[in-house]
């Protein structure tokens, strides 16, 4: 080129700078959305399909109906407990004297989480007897919180009780509920976070080690994305509540000073789940750095010990053994002789097979003096502030086709009227049903007393026939939350799908999936007897919760679950 006129040599670089142009446009226009999936879409285009699918969805505006609001709506504790055959037992005694036994679900659950069911059944094949008569244990595998809201109810009362901490036994006592500690330790675990190996690297560098403290202050600065379970029914949630509390205050875990450095915490907490299943999902998705588990469910998942590292935290989770009520002499000795044969060599063996009584040398930071009264009001300050400040918009879709008639329906509305306690009154609450076509029954506004009237009444007025267009209702209901957000920018909005999961007419869960992603709504899925394979696959977009729940329990999932999202 050294023999090439100027002229000539710029248009040859011009030629070349137009191909290289084309060649690197063309090569970003043909890869832009790899690694995108099909489903990703933009907020525009996001918008232009809602519009879009609004426009094919027949909508009519219900003329709202006022209720009175009375105690008579409210159910007692007692009603709003499932009979408790819907926890069946796990093992069965057949002895002249048998006691039976409420077992939290990492100790009377199955394989590896079934210690206390082997340990069981090996202690009635023994065929002790007690004054000549034959004895032995049945176990019933129920949550250490609905365990004891059975018992301090009066629902339905065991001879004894052993949850995964003491906490649940102090809260007991504190309900004035005769109940004896028998046993401080029956097989040894703890509670800890689970923080990803590179953002466990980024925290050791920064802050030197990682313990609570350290957790806390990353969380609410943002650092980390943390979540951890419903602290009204989990005994790791709970636990976390409360080492959170006394992380920011060591004297009073209820001062001023403790309850502001929890709303800080919380404001930066993208997930409080409503079981261990849903935490574990956004875990999964890469949506969480950090997450709360037992030591023994950790150890015993390869994948989870592989990825994660284990920092343990709190009270320490012995499972303890208590004596509920005046038991008989001989019931009462029973229950020591099985706490004895839990404490066998063989049966501590057999423990630590299956992932207890690793961690003994942990010792809790937590104060030994946290009275029952004191934890009851920690699980009032985390309902009371767990948004901090901040509301959510919830719009509910009641399924009102005629598959849903008869019992479904009469659940639905029972367990939305009660449950309406449950929900915070600075929140904003929209109601809408669909059969094959959509009603909007309440638009969002604050749970007032006013709205709460409005929202009854609209339950109520609930009929249940006509084919069933479920993800029309979905698109109106994401609507409706988009024009609420825009008046409540810092609210957060979700939406709660009531149905039996069954889809016959309208839209399809592919012509809206797209457009929920991009939005990020969650929709949490209660089924009333239902398909419950369709309400997970809605639910799982944005990972919320899908509740599988019939006739006889709905009324106390829903409870829970509005007490730990709303």
């Amino acid at each position: 080129m050294t023999n090439l006129s100027n002229g000539k040599k710029i248009a040859i670089f011009a030629g070349i700078a137009v191909v290289v142009f084309g060649l690197v446009f063309g090569g970003i226009m043909l890869t832009k959305d790899v690694g995108k999936s099909q489903e990703t879409i933009t907020s525009e285009q996001a918008e232009n399909q809602m519009n879009k699918l609004l426009g094919g969805i027949n909508v009519t505006n219900v003329n709202p109906i006022k209720a009175s609001i009375s105690d008579e709506d409210i159910l007692s504790e007692e009603e709003e407990l499932p009979d408790i055959s819907k926890t069946p037992l796990t093992v069965t005694g057949n002895g002249e004297i048998n006691i039976e036994i409420f077992a939290s679900p990492e100790k009377a659950g199955e394989d590896t989480d079934g210690w206390i069911n082997e340990v069981a059944k090996n202690f009635n094949n023994e065929n002790y007897k007690i004054n000549g008569k034959t004895i032995s244990v049945s176990i019933r595998s129920v949550t250490s919180g609905l365990g004891v809201d059975y018992i301090t109810s009066g629902k339905y009362v065991p001879d004894a009780i052993t949850p995964s901490n003491e906490f649940w036994g102090k809260m007991i006592e504190a309900k004035n509920v005769n109940v004896k500690l028998k046993e401080k330790k029956l097989v040894g675990n703890v509670a800890g976070v689970l923080i990803s190996k590179s953002k466990y690297n980024e925290m050791i560098k920064k802050y030197g080690s990682v313990n609570m403290k350290v957790i806390t202050e990353a969380t609410a600065a943002n650092e980390i994305a943390m979540g951890y379970t419903n602290p009204l029914v989990s005994s790791t949630g709970f636990n976390f509540l409360v080492s959170t509390l006394y992380s920011y205050d060591t004297d009073n875990l209820l001062s001023e000073t403790a309850t502001e450095g929890f709303k800080k915490f919380q404001q930066n907490v993208p997930l409080v789940s409503y079981n261990t299943l849903q935490m574990r999902k956004s875990a999964e998705s890469g949506s969480l750095d950090a997450f709360v588990l037992e030591y023994q469910l950790y150890v015993n998942d390869p994948t989870l010990k592989n990825d994660y590292v284990f920092t343990p935290f709190g009270a320490r989770h012995d499972n303890p053994m208590y004596a509920i009520g005046t038991l008989s002499a001989d019931k009462e000795s029973v229950l020591d002789k099985f706490c004895e044969y839990c404490l066998n060599d063989a049966s501590q063996s057999l423990a630590k097979q299956y992932g207890f009584n690793q961690n003994d040398s942990y010792k809790s930071e937590l104060p030994n003096d946290i009275d029952g009264s004191k934890l009851l009001s920690a699980q009032k300050l985390y309902k009371k502030n767990k948004n901090s400040g901040n509301p959510i918009i919830a719009v509910f879709i009641a399924d009102t086709s005629g598959s849903m008639a008869g019992e479904s329906i009469n659940a639905l509305q029972t367990s939305l009227i009660n449950s309406m306690q449950y929900i915070n009154k600075e929140n904003y609450v929209g109601l809408i049903s669909y059969n094959s076509k959509v009603y909007v029954n309440l638009p969002v506004a604050k749970f007032d007393l006013n709205q709460q009237a409005l929202f009854k009444g609209a339950v109520q007025s609930l009929e249940a026939n006509g084919q069933t267009a479920t993800y029309d209702a979905v698109v109106v209901a994401l609507d409706m939350l988009n024009k609420a957000k825009k008046d409540h920018p810092e609210a957060k909005p979700m939406l709660f799908l009531l149905s039996d999961g069954e889809q016959n007419t309208g839209c399809s869960l592919n012509d809206i999936s797209s457009v929920l992603s991009n939005y990020e709504v969650p929709v949490y899925s209660i089924g009333y007897n239902a398909n419950i394979a369709a309400l997970n696959q809605i639910s799982e977009i944005n990972e919320a919760a899908t509740i599988n729940a019939d006739s006889d329990d709905i009324i106390y999932q829903l409870k829970n679950l509005f007490n730990s999202e709303m």
